[in-house]
């Protein structure tokens, strides 16, 4: 009886570990009102939008939806790192990177960032006085005809989590 238990219970150790380490990169997604507004803050900084993509999603999210927008938007990255201090409680800053380039972000600008991904679902971690918060491929798509129908789609988001 005793080495069953011990068995059972190196079984379930292992099935933890590895359930742990497959999760380090745990897919998830978001859609609605949470996947417009992930959206609308990265693509502000997206060098692979045209300012007129970054103006009409803007718009979108300001609520300006105009009937002639009728095609599909896309905003893609593929890390968002946020950083924000608990001991040096003035300091926040995110990391983006892009296909073409990184933005780097600071105080307020993070800070909209870091709460942005927080109501997507994205769980903080604490590391050394910080809570850190960080996305992989980042796919939000937008389609603004699906939006001015105010019926709550249109909006979808997809990437992996660290955790």
């Amino acid at each position: 009886m005793t080495k069953l238990i011990l068995k059972t219970s190196r079984a379930i150790f292992l099935i933890v570990i590895l359930g742990q380490s497959a999760a380090s990169a745990a897919p998830a997604s978001t859609s609605g009102a949470t996947a417009l507004a992930v959206a609308a803050v990265v693509a502000r900084y997206s060098p692979l939008l045209s300012a007129y993509e970054q103006r009409l999603i803007a718009g979108i999210f300001d609520g300006n939806v105009k009937s002639h927008d009728k095609r599909k938007l896309s905003v893609t990255a593929e890390s968002v790192t946020c950083r924000i201090s608990n001991v040096a409680i003035a300091e926040r800053s995110c990391e983006l990177t892009f296909k073409k380039g990184k933005r780097s972000l600071k105080g307020r600008e993070a800070n909209e960032l870091y709460a942005t991904l927080g109501s997507a679902g994205v769980v903080a971690e604490g590391a050394a006085g910080s809570m850190i918060e960080g996305v992989t491929k980042l796919n939000c798509t937008l389609d603004p005809a699906v939006i001015k129908d105010n019926s709550g789609g249109g909006a979808d988001c997809s990437f992996a989590t660290s955790q």
